[in-house]
């Protein structure tokens, strides 16, 4: 001990030793003490040393310490020393009074040189994963911060080395489920630097359960509300999810999206945000816009933003785009965030023109947004924000460029609203170089690859001041271009003709009708300018080789020949692709070409679109190509077009038909799929049928099993239970017989109450044509005598049926005799103690009552019979009277006739005579009187009665 105290500068009476030769002897005493403590003691020394004595300890302990590390294993307060003082020496995260303005390179070298030494035995790495696995935190985490030292210094060897170590990868993943926080987050910033640009260390570590484990702790740190810990997860996701198409998947599939929905929860005040809390949130849009970028396969982020929609995560940032206090950069972020989210999915870009800002009236978002867009007093970085979202909103949606267009035409202008068409012409027009590129840009977007709303476009009339007539918008573009404004206007302008004129020959005769055109792109193109008019020119010339390529000769002073000879007069060819090739050549289009939202640094570098670049690359080779055709090829390729088009329409027409049939496929599929699930239903429906009857199948041979059983043990009266079943057969036969005698006794009944009915109706009948003439009472009595010779048969019948109905009663009851009988019998016959003589007289008993009973059955058969005859006697006879009935129904009504006849006759007879009287007595003929009359003809009556009576 007390080498210790000269050595950590206690009193001593020699010369102080200096620090190299202490630490060469705190090494040799590590090296070969026996003593635990003393080797532990010892590295405690050279741990206090290691920072003030870097290089030294590094150069002359490092092996000496890795000898601890291999060796001590079992004594975790040594081991936690030596993992301390390699972290020291290994680390560049010096003491602010240790570093100076000199050394900054110098000790980024020193760390990365011991760094070097320890991994170049790889045992090294994979004794240090091996310690890493202890749970005693002073082993853990010492251990956890070295490994972080050794992969900030020589990250992609280090990666190597756990790659290959078996289990290397998810040994480290252990620490994120560990209890103690200090552990926990310096796990996190260890697989930050163990998932930078290494795809196969971040899939292991997104399959080891890692975008669980990190939402969680985002969550319970209060998501955007949470401190450093939820900024360093939200920078391992990061790495984990960017450029890696398959994490992205995996976290797709995993429903994860759904639980970034919290994060973006803003309340309605939002003043005084933490710079924590903006560090975070902006952290997480840019983790959204990792798995909707523009870079990633298109099916892969289409598919994420749909998940964004129906999750409700694309609403929740719209709100924070219109809500009220949001911080700028914060704001500015998210535009972008939505631009990518929408960007080519058709159902985000119907939600985001749906939504309003909370205004009053309210006004759609898009507009709100151009507002900004064209003011110039807004932040530039928010304007390029602005801008790409509209791109984005616009780009693969021919229904909003649609929507966008119209509302720049005449018949959909609404005077009292400001709508998106109004804001982009006053940006186009106005004095601000930058709105007039934005605005200029964004109605190229509303052009771009939809010829129909370029011919459109054409018929928009602009009133540029009182009592001029309108101008088109094609030619005030035309005339501010002319105008000789600032160049960034100008380009703008070009880049919007150029959209605007390419594959739509209708723009492009609209554009050449005006003759002021041509004169001057090519005094543009011709006149020698300096370098920044130089891109001017190029756009120039490319605009001119589009009014030639897309050209239909429909104008004859503006053919493409006489175009061409134009640029060869007034140019030369090899001038206009040189000119031409300003474009591509440029410092700012290869900036622009690189990815779809516009960055610039500054607003004099926003000169080309991302869009317009794909453009310029298109159309820069075939117009150099139509410049050096001669007319004849020119012909040729006018054929070849035609036969294109026509091509395509056949193509069309197919896809259209293919289409229709996919439909068809789609509907029959469905069916398939319904009548597949029905039958699964119908084949589980009789699997169960045969489960049951096989189980009904069973108790069956179960039940026979038994009987037969039960059989064997009475064999001795086997002869007996024959007859028993004989009998009981025969008895069930006779009961059914006797029901159905019942049955057609009861039908036998029904007729007869319809026959009585019948002869009722006749009968009342009868007595109502009593008062009818006496000529008629004989063929009435005649009826009458028939309908009483049936009523007498009826009353037979009814006897029958009376003594049928007694004798069926008989039956019952000796039926009821049989059963007792039977019941009896059965009883004697289970007994073991029954005596054979008295089976034999209950025997003979049984057989001569169904003897009787099927005599009795027999008699009733033919009783049966002529009761059916009877009855159909009955029915006839009914017949005849009814046809009888209605002949003296007609014969009465026909006699009825007659007598009003002869009534009429004899007052005309009356008449006559009176008349004739009277002339007689004028005559002086005596007449006789009335009652003369009267009684002579009473007496003539009588006589005709008498008469009558003796007939």
């Amino acid at each position: 001990m007390n080498f210790l105290r000269g050595v950590m500068g206690g009193p001593s009476a020699g010369p102080q030793p200096s620090g190299a030769e202490t630490i060469q002897k705190l090494c040799d005493r590590v090296a070969s003490s026996t003593l635990l403590d003393d080797r532990r003691d010892a590295v405690r020394a050279l741990k206090s040393l290691s920072k003030k004595y870097r290089l030294e300890v590094g150069i002359q302990a490092m092996e000496h310490l890795i000898h601890v590390l291999q060796t001590d294993r079992s004594d975790s307060e040594i081991i936690g020393y030596a993992l301390d003082t390699l972290y020291n020496v290994i680390s560049n995260d010096l003491e602010e009074e240790e570093q100076e303005e000199n050394l900054p390179k110098q000790v980024d070298d020193l760390g990365s040189q011991f760094t070097e030494i320890f991994i170049k035995q790889q045992e090294n790495v994979t004794l240090l994963l091996t310690l890493v696995e202890e749970f005693d935190f002073h082993v853990r985490w010492p251990g956890v911060k070295l490994l972080t030292s050794l992969l900030k210094q020589q990250g992609p060897q280090v990666q190597q080395i756990i790659l290959v170590s078996p289990m290397g990868v998810s040994r480290l993943m252990d620490l994120l489920a560990d209890s103690r926080e200090v552990i926990r987050n310096d796990g996190v910033l260890l697989l930050q630097q163990l998932t930078k640009s290494n795809a196969a260390i971040q899939k292991i570590v997104a399959f080891e359960n890692a975008f669980e484990r990190l939402l969680d702790i985002i969550t319970e740190e209060g998501n955007s509300d949470g401190g450093i810990v939820v900024e360093d997860c939200l920078l391992l996701l990061q790495n984990l999810l960017k450029n890696n198409n398959s994490n992205q998947n995996f976290f797709k599939e995993g429903s994860y999206i759904q639980r970034m929905k919290p994060w973006f929860e803003v309340g309605d005040d939002n003043c005084g945000w933490s710079a924590q809390k903006v560090t975070n949130l902006h952290l997480m849009l840019q983790l959204v816009r990792v798995l909707v970028s523009p870079t990633n396969p298109p099916g892969a982020t289409s598919s994420c933003q749909k998940a964004m929609f129906h999750c409700g995560l694309l609403q929740q940032l719209c709100t924070i785009l219109m809500a009220t206090g949001v911080p700028a950069d914060i704001l500015t972020e998210t535009i972008n965030t939505v631009s990518e989210v929408i960007r080519g999915c058709q159902m985000n870009q119907d939600y985001f023109a749906s939504v309003n800002a909370p205004s009053n009236p309210p006004r759609p978002a898009i507009v709100v947004l151009l507002m900004s867009m064209v003011n110039e007093r807004q932040p530039f970085v928010l304007r390029c924000a602005v801008l790409y979202c509209f791109q984005c909103f616009l780009y693969k949606n021919q229904k909003g460029q649609g929507e966008i267009v119209s509302t720049l035409l005449p018949s959909t202008i609404d005077g009292n609203s400001v709508s998106a068409g109004q804001l982009l012409c006053g940006g186009l027009f106005s004095t601000d170089s930058l709105s007039n590129w934005c605005a200029a840009v964004a109605l190229a977007h509303a052009l771009q690859e939809n010829a129909t709303l370029k011919e459109q476009l054409l018929r928009v009339q602009l009133a540029t001041s009182i009592g001029n007539p309108p101008v088109s918008l094609l030619q005030q573009c035309t005339n501010i271009l002319s105008q000789g404004s600032k160049v960034q206007t100008r380009v703008g302008l070009l880049m919007l003709l150029c959209t605007w004129l390419s594959n739509c020959s209708i723009a492009v005769t609209h554009f050449l009708h005006n003759p002021a055109n041509i004169p001057f792109l090519t005094g543009q193109i011709a006149e020698n300018l300096g370098e920044e008019e130089q891109l001017v020119q190029g756009l120039c010339a490319l605009l001119l080789g589009i009014s030639i390529y897309y050209n239909d000769n429909s104008l004859e002073n503006y053919r493409k020949e006489k175009l061409k000879q134009l640029i060869e007069k007034r140019i030369g060819r090899e001038n206009f692709i040189e000119k031409l090739g300003f474009i591509s050549k440029h410092e700012l289009y290869s900036r622009a070409a690189q990815k779809p939202q516009p960055s610039f640094s500054s607003p004099d570098h926003m000169m080309f679109d991302h869009e317009f670049t794909k453009l310029v690359k298109e159309l820069e080779g075939v117009i150099s190509k139509a410049i050096y055709k001669s007319s004849e090829e020119d012909k040729k390729e006018e054929e070849v077009k035609k036969t294109l088009e026509q091509h395509d329409n056949i193509v069309t027409h197919y896809k259209k038909v293919i289409r229709e049939q996919d439909q068809e496929l789609e509907e029959l599929k469905q069916r398939i799929n319904s009548l597949t699930s029905q039958n699964e239903q119908l084949q589980a429906t009789v699997t169960q049928q045969v489960s049951q009857i096989q189980q009904h199948k069973d108790q069956y041979n179960l039940l026979k099993v038994q009987l037969g059983k039960d059989t064997q043990h009475h064999n001795s009266h086997s002869d007996t239970f024959q007859m028993n079943g004989i009998q009981t057969e025969e008895v069930s036969k006779l009961k059914e017989e006797l029901e159905e005698w019942k049955n057609k006794h009861e039908l036998l009944q029904g007729q007869l109450r319809e026959k009585d009915s019948v002869i009722e109706k006749l009968k009342s009948s009868q007595l109502e044509m009593g008062t009818a003439e006496q000529s008629l009472q004989t063929s009435k009595s005649g009826g009458l005598e028939l309908s009483n010779e049936v009523q007498k048969e009826l009353e037979m019948l009814r006897s029958q049926i009376q003594l049928q109905s007694a004798e069926i009663s008989k039956l019952q009851v000796e039926n009821q005799k049989l059963q007792v009988m039977n019941t009896t019998a059965d009883h004697v016959l289970g007994d073991s103690g029954a005596t054979a003589a008295n089976s034999s007289e209950v025997k003979g008993r049984l057989e001569q009552e169904i003897k009787e009973l099927k005599s009795e059955v027999r008699a009733l058969s033919e009783e049966k019979e002529s009761l059916k005859q009877h009855l159909d006697s009955s029915s006839s006879t009914v017949a005849i009277l009814q046809d009888e009935k209605s002949k003296l129904q007609q014969e009465v009504a026909e006699s009825k006739k007659e007598q009003d006849d002869l009534l009429v006759l004899l007052a005309d007879q009356d008449q006559k005579l009176s008349a004739l009287k009277i002339k007689l007595k004028d005559l002086g003929v005596p007449v006789e009187d009335e009652d003369d009359i009267e009684s002579g003809d009473q007496g003539d009556e009588d006589e005709d009665g008498d008469e009558e009576e003796q007939d």
